[in-house]
């Protein structure tokens, strides 16, 4: 069982990857479609360009969107309506008639020969009016639609709909009607007459028309004509006409589906995941050769997965809405992120994978990688500041320009011509860009979730008036002045090699901050003369002098500065000895034990840890430097640098000689500019 323990804490780390690598390849693969990808590509109106196609199985040819489309107008045209007459409205309406006739005109001994003759022919036009029927709204039909009258859920009658009086249409008939025989006062009364009695007798029955569309439509075919095994489809070099396109288009639809989805879906889903796993592999192989300090660290490891992951989440959940929005997501975020905790390469080839991982699941596949690629190209390319904020706006600008630009030309690529151009896919990449914008939250976000360090917290850790290097320039002047001189040193180093100045910069401004709770025991903040090592042992002293690194860790995880800083805080002095207690020691005791006053290590592992340790020990030393020269300065770094290469102190840092020799040079440089000889002036 102990073993058993033993292998697991040795290779958990190991284990930890291997879990993440097959949970985020079954959540990529889960996200992706089901079903197999017809493997050939066709557009209309191009050349066929894969050999002669034969129907691997008898299949029919599915209408278009637009042809079932029209089928429907069509049918929603003609589909005839179902209108209930209410029975006893006509009689009601004769009666009220008779009365208000009769109430109207009693006084009028003018018709008392006419009004018998009136009264037949308002009675006649009202019989005329309710023998088609009165509709109770204007339904604005077409006037030849079909009607079928109904009484009690009972067919009466068919007709057209024009048949029908609408409630705006009797006055006009009745105006007519009535012609220009009578007076103008009659003609009033009369209109009076027909306006108050005329009742609608004619009503849509909703339920019974939707019901009588509902079974046309659903006779719609969704097919017309069918393709038999073995016929030939399309020859090598045809241009793929209308109909070609449309049996290409069933054939893939039913490929995908019927095919895949019955027979082989297991399959599809090895597949898949075989092609997704070995994707996800290389790049774990790359971090391995060449990030190796990344590979180690299981966070970032996660990061990057997390990221990967999330890019293809999102693209699913677009193309799963519509597919022609694709282009909105923003995928240069992730070349971005990546290069803000990395570098470029690791951003770029992460960006590459994670494309042709998309590849399986977009429309018009190559199109997409090859506009993604170019993308992360250019915005590895344009992006090397991330926290000055205008350079992400030129590169935002820049990147959708290439997507613009990518885009129109495979528009004409493909059309031969400008006409047709979708504007809208434009304003996608606008859409895109402004969305890239919000890689700056997104980076303070990881950083809050994920424990990196991003430069745009370098530049704010940098600042000088921040809370704890206040603290440090207040308890301990010199200590702070001894940091400010190391940073300029360690970023002029860093610069001449190519290292992460901004990093180093930063670290060398806190390394020694585990001072400031003795900083009277650190010779630089020694002012007034008094030595309080004089009262203690050499052991004392060395313990003190040692516990500044502990202490400085202490310090900075409680003001919650990122791992990387801390890293300078803990390996600046390496494992070296406190040389000159130990020498006092020594010369009091030949039996002194070194590990008494060596640093506790580790050993700077990085560029950056090892430019630190050079100079921190370069700068504190040259200020033992009497009358100096050029030549006791090139002496003086010399010296101290190779007693350094000589007990191993680089041994685990990325580091090579040449670079030790230019950061030497660069030293050099600097400490004689800062210990120049000055003219004595006269007084």
């Amino acid at each position: 069982m102990n073993v058993f323990l033993n292998k697991w804490y040795k290779n958990h780390a190991l284990v930890y990857k291997i879990l993440l690598f097959l949970l985020t390849t079954l959540f990529i693969v889960y996200l992706f479609p089901k079903t197999g990808k017809f493997k050939y590509s066709f557009e209309k109106g191009k050349p066929w360009q894969s050999e002669n196609l034969y129907a691997p199985f008898n299949f029919a040819i599915k209408k278009s969107q637009d042809e079932i489309a029209k089928e429907r107008r069509e049918i929603e045209d003609q589909s005839p309506l179902y209108f209930e007459v209410t029975q006893g409205i006509e009689a009601i309406v004769l009666f009220d008639y008779s009365t208000r006739f009769h109430q109207v005109f009693k006084d009028s001994s003018s018709i008392r020969i006419e009004n018998s003759i009136l009264y037949k022919q308002g009675v006649s036009l009202l019989k005329k009016l309710y023998s088609s029927g009165i509709l109770d709204l204007d339904y604005s039909y077409n006037k030849d639609r079909p009607i079928i009258l109904t009484t009690s859920n009972t067919i009466k009658k068919e007709i057209e709909y024009g048949d029908l009086y609408e409630l705006s249409e009797w006055r006009q008939l009745v105006e007519k009607d009535l012609g220009n025989t009578l007076s103008v006062d009659f003609k009033k009364r009369m209109l009076s007459i027909f306006f108050d009695v005329i009742k609608p007798n004619v009503q849509l029955n909703k339920s019974l028309s939707e019901k009588a569309l509902e079974e046309e439509l659903s006779r719609i075919s969704l097919t017309r004509g069918r393709i038999e095994k073995e016929q030939l489809i399309v020859s090598k070099g045809q241009v793929v006409e209308d109909n070609q396109y449309d049996i290409l288009s069933s054939l893939k639809s039913e490929y995908e589906s019927q095919v895949w989805n019955s027979a082989n879906y297991n399959w599809v889903l090895i597949a898949y995941t075989l092609l997704v796993a070995l994707t996800l592999l290389m790049l774990l192989l790359f971090l391995r050769k060449y990030r190796i300090e990344v590979f180690l660290n299981n966070t970032k490891v996660t990061f990057i997965f997390f990221n990967i992951a999330l890019m293809v989440f999102l693209s699913t959940l677009v193309i799963n809405f519509n597919s022609q929005y694709i282009y909105v997501v923003p995928l240069c975020i992730l070349p971005l992120v990546l290069k803000a905790f990395f570098d470029a390469r690791l951003g770029l080839f992460t960006h590459v994978l994670t494309v042709l991982l998309l590849g399986f699941i977009v429309p018009n596949s190559y199109e997409y990688m090859f506009l993604q690629i170019i993308a992360g190209m250019v915005t590895i390319l344009t992006v090397s500041e991330l926290y000055k904020r205008a350079n992400l706006f030129i590169s935002v600008g820049q990147i959708t320009f290439i997507y613009i630009i990518s885009y129109f030309a495979f528009f004409v690529i493909h059309e031969g011509q400008l006409t047709g151009l979708k504007w809208e896919t434009f304003g996608l990449f606008v859409l895109c860009g402004l969305a890239t914008l919000f890689v700056q939250p997104l980076i303070y976000i990881y950083e809050k979730i994920f424990g990196l360090v991003s430069d745009v917290s370098l530049l704010e850790l940098s600042d000088t008036n921040t809370k704890l290097l206040k603290e440090l320039s207040n308890r301990a002047p010199g200590t702070f002045h001894h940091s400010l001189n190391v940073a300029n040193l360690a970023e002029a180093s860093a610069n001449e090699i190519g290292a992460n100045a901004m990093l180093i910069r930063v670290g060398a401004l806190y390394h020694d901050i585990g001072k400031m709770d003795n900083p009277t025991y650190f010779t630089e903040n020694q002012s007034t003369g008094i030595n309080p090592h004089d009262e203690l042992s050499s052991k004392e002293s060395a313990k003190i002098i040692i516990n500044h690194t502990i202490r400085g860790i202490e310090i900075a995880k409680k003001h919650n500065l990122p791992d990387r800083v801390i890293d300078f805080i803990r390996t600046h002095h390496g494992t070296s000895l406190v040389y000159y207690f130990y020498m006092k020691e020594k010369s009091e005791n030949e039996n002194v034990d070194a590990s008494d006053f060596t640093y506790p290590g580790p050993k700077p592992f990085s560029k950056e840890t090892a430019i630190l340790m050079m100079c921190d020990s370069v700068e504190a030393a040259s200020k033992s430097l009497k009358e100096p020269t050029s030549t006791k300065i090139n002496d003086f770094v010399e010296n101290i640098i190779n007693k350094q290469m000589e007990s191993g102190q680089f041994l685990n840092a990325d580091i090579t000689f040449k670079e030790i020799q230019s950061i030497k040079k660069v030293l050099k440089y600097k400490l004689a500019n800062i210990y120049h000889l000055r003219i004595e002036y006269p007084e």
